[in-house]
């Protein structure tokens, strides 16, 4: 009988051993934060980076004008050095994202990279007095400026997550400037 009690201490312990492995598991649960929701996203103030951009880029640069505050710029950035390529990102009113790409890189390029593979849809619109192509793609869908329209030798892209109304909102509220360094 003496190795019967034994075991049964063995047996014993371990459980106990246990239950105060799940007890101190359960303790720090419940002191480590755990949120479940998405960080807000914070608003980026853009206009030093786009007076730098109109400035020191070969092309009128474009950003929105008029859109209403629930369009949050998220993103921004000029590299002079990388094809004068400008970048504007937007979280849209629903969530959805919106982007403004232009560049000086070779057209074909340029529209596969910022579209994310978006294919040419033939499909064109006339958009504040320019004519925008259409291009439909798996993460993105774009509307895309090519450099004929005014814009020096760049060429603009709207894509994004958005619908096409989200996209052509964004086309539509976009100015383009260029300003002399002085």
């Amino acid at each position: 009988m003496a190795g019967t009690n034994g075991k049964q201490k063995t047996a014993r312990d371990m459980i106990l051993s246990l239950g105060v492995i799940v007890l101190v598991g359960l303790v720090i649960w419940l002191f480590i934060p755990h949120d479940d929701k998405e960080p807000e996203l914070q608003r980026v103030d853009y206009r030093v980076e786009l007076l730098t951009a109109r400035r020191a880029a070969a092309y009128p640069v474009a950003a929105p004008e008029g859109l209403s505050k629930e369009w949050k710029p998220t993103s921004v950035r000029f590299r002079g050095d990388d094809f004068d390529a400008w970048h504007l990102g937007f979280h849209a009113p629903d969530g959805e994202y919106v982007t403004i790409e232009q560049s000086t890189q070779k057209p074909s390029t340029f529209v596969d990279e910022a579209s994310q593979g978006a294919q040419k849809t033939g499909t064109t619109e006339e958009i504040g007095g320019r004519t925008w192509t259409r291009y439909e793609g798996g993460r993105y869908d774009a509307l895309v400026l090519h450099d004929t329209d005014g814009t020096k030798g760049a060429t603009t892209v709207v894509a994004g997550t958005g619908s096409f109304e989200q996209l052509t909102k964004m086309a539509a509220a976009l100015k383009m400037e260029r300003t002399s360094a002085q």
